[in-house]
């Protein structure tokens, strides 16, 4: 295939592409404060100004599984964010929420502060249907406390939120949801959003780039099935020790994935797999 005919190719299937697709959309909101304020500002119903933003972030947990944030943000105030795209509904459970924000806890704590010294935490799933099946625009969801016949808030600081990607009401949320499925950046209502839109898939620049990290990611998800697939193996035998899980993910040659896979397949206990990767 020529480079043109690759070109154009590309170029189709990034015309097709939305913000409800993650890749596009982390790659669309990487270091756009703008964006990610006007979408948590609708989410959440509030002026919100953000300082930094991060995608695709890894968040490691040392004694159990990491998780990838799609938007990992922060505003001016200190308050953290977890923004998830989930097309398919069984990837927005409940127990995935609350996951997700006991990470989020976890890594905003300074040493020597104390548990009160905690910001408010969002965890926030825009998923493409109705996961809650209430035909709401969104499902706001927070801890109470029973006090006799009363329910009363618990009020520790984390909240988690559903959107529901199909609601297209007239009002904030149902034009946010609207671009957030839209394929055409000049039928968008958020200039913020169609603006990047634009970019990646109008700009001959834009698409290059797009086709550039398409070809990253497609060997970056090689060499992540491939980890995957060991930590299956090993899980299988115990407990993954965290030193053997930060070299199974700081490797990045397929030969040697390849090798050690073939190791935790043959391996009776995670200690004879561990030193013979070593020895390897």
């Amino acid at each position: 295939m020529g480079r043109k005919e690759a070109y154009w190719q590309d170029l189709q299937r990034i015309r097709a592409l939305r913000y409800m697709d993650d890749e596009f959309m982390t790659l669309c909101l990487a270091d756009d404060h703008e964006a990610v304020s006007l979408i948590l500002g609708i989410v959440l119903g509030e002026e919100v100004r953000v300082r930094s933003v991060r995608v695709q972030e890894p968040v490691k947990n040392l004694y159990g599984r990491s998780a990838v944030l799609d938007v990992h943000a922060a505003d001016v105030t200190g308050r953290e964010f977890d923004v998830e795209i989930q097309r398919c509904d069984a990837g927005a459970g409940a127990k995935r929420a609350r996951y997700n924000s006991s990470l989020l806890d976890m890594h905003m704590l300074r040493a020597g502060e104390t548990a009160e010294a905690l910001p408010d935490s969002y965890v926030i799933f825009i998923t493409e249907h109705d996961v809650m099946r209430g035909d709401r625009a969104f499902y706001p969801v927070e801890r109470y406390m029973s006090v006799g016949e009363e329910r009363v808030l618990f009020g520790d600081g984390s909240h988690i939120l559903y959107v529901n990607g199909a609601y297209r009401g007239e009002d904030a949320i149902g034009r946010l949801m609207h671009d957030f499925c839209c394929t055409d950046p000049d039928e968008m209502h958020y200039e913020a959003l169609a603006r990047k839109a634009r970019h990646f898939k109008e700009d001959e620049k834009g698409v290059t780039d797009m086709s550039r990290i398409w070809d990253e990611v497609r060997e970056e998800g090689v060499l992540n099935g491939m980890e995957k697939a060991i930590t299956e193996l090993l899980e299988d035998l115990g407990q993954v020790p965290p030193r053997v899980m930060e070299l199974i993910e700081a490797q990045d040659d397929p030969a040697v994935l390849s090798r050690w896979h073939k190791l935790a397949a043959r391996a009776n206990s995670i200690e004879e797999f561990e030193r013979n990767m070593n020895a390897s």
